[in-house]
């Protein structure tokens, strides 16, 4: 008997219409590098004391899908996943301007193939939503994003779902790309002394369990939470006075791959410096790492979300 490979592994992906439900039409196939898609189940245990000591009863309780898909993040591909996590649609208009993603309040589930394809075996998850991400922006790697995923359920299948294949687009570098710092409501400058961009993005999902369910019949959401840290190379009290002062703050950071035509930018319109820490580690050049939370964008004619995310022009 063959022991199923992790490189035979394919995934992919449909966007739902109802929450937990797969509907009909093709999956598309999602490039990643790890997952740890899984189904777990509460167990449910008896009370009573025996004399012999032993328990009796232990049965399971209710089921929850969830784990994380780990990528190279890239142009198109992982577009769907985004928008999940936003809880928004990408807005194409107008159509001479990048195409734009803003925080929303509208859910977005899908379901996820898991198929072993050297021995024809699937799991199918269903209702599964982006609760969280975590992108990374360094020097000499990939930038790489985790999508952390809850959802209703899963199923086992040995017959697999018509899946189309992707258009694998080149991943993003953070050498492709420029970060730009000023203040909230204001011009933008480019800082060429970052060296890594770290960040998180919180649905704060939870399941909503029912008497008379094993599954959640919804999922429920909380703030849309954005914190994370910038390092950069200490040239001057610049970056720690923004700290010092509380000075409301905006940035964004642009990522590209080798093709030059893909531009993904992320836009902080407003964050609040929250940490400057300057250890010093060792004798080569000095670093700062700042703490931030990204908030609500208030300025009059204002972005009206705490992130937007930008793609080239799709219409």
């Amino acid at each position: 008997m063959a022991f199923s490979q992790g490189s035979r592994t394919r995934l992919s992906i449909l966007p739902e219409v109802t929450f937990g439900t797969t509907p009909a039409g093709n999956f598309t196939e999602l490039p990643f590098t790890t997952h740890s898609l899984n189904l777990s189940k509460e167990r449910v245990t008896g009370n009573d004391i025996q004399s012999d000591r032993m328990p009796r009863v232990d049965r399971h309780g209710n089921r929850n899908a969830s784990g994380d898909i780990v990528v190279d993040l890239r142009a198109s591909n992982f577009d769907s996943l985004l928008e999940s996590l936003m809880f928004n649609t990408w807005d194409a208009s107008p159509s001479s301007l990048p195409d734009e993603l803003k925080v929303g309040t509208t859910l977005k589930s899908f379901s996820i193939e898991d198929y072993l394809t050297d021995i024809d075996q699937a799991r199918l998850f269903t209702g599964m939503v982006v609760s969280q991400a975590s992108f990374s922006m360094q020097p000499n790697q990939m930038v790489t994003t985790t999508f952390s995923l809850m959802g209703k359920d899963m199923a086992i299948s040995a017959s697999e779902k018509t899946v189309n294949a992707a258009t694998v687009n080149q991943p993003f570098d953070a050498y492709s790309g420029d970060f730009r710092i000023g203040n909230h409501d204001d011009t933008l400058s480019a800082l060429t002394a970052v060296t890594s961009i770290d960040f998180t993005v919180n649905n704060n999902l939870n399941p909503t369990f029912v008497i008379g369910e094993a599954t959640t019949p919804q999922m429920e959401y909380g703030r849309c939470e954005i914190e994370g840290t910038i390092t950069a190379y200490i040239e001057d009290a610049t970056l720690i006075n923004r700290f010092l002062n509380e000075t409301e703050t905006a940035f964004d950071v642009s990522v590209n791959d080798p093709s030059g035509s893909n531009e993904y930018k992320f836009f902080f319109p407003k964050v609040k410096i929250n940490s400057a820490d300057a250890p010093l580690e060792n004798p080569q050049s000095r670093l700062v790492t700042l703490s931030f939370v990204a908030l609500y964008d208030d300025a009059a004619g204002g972005e009206a979300s705490n992130l937007v995310i930008y793609r080239p022009d799709s219409s």
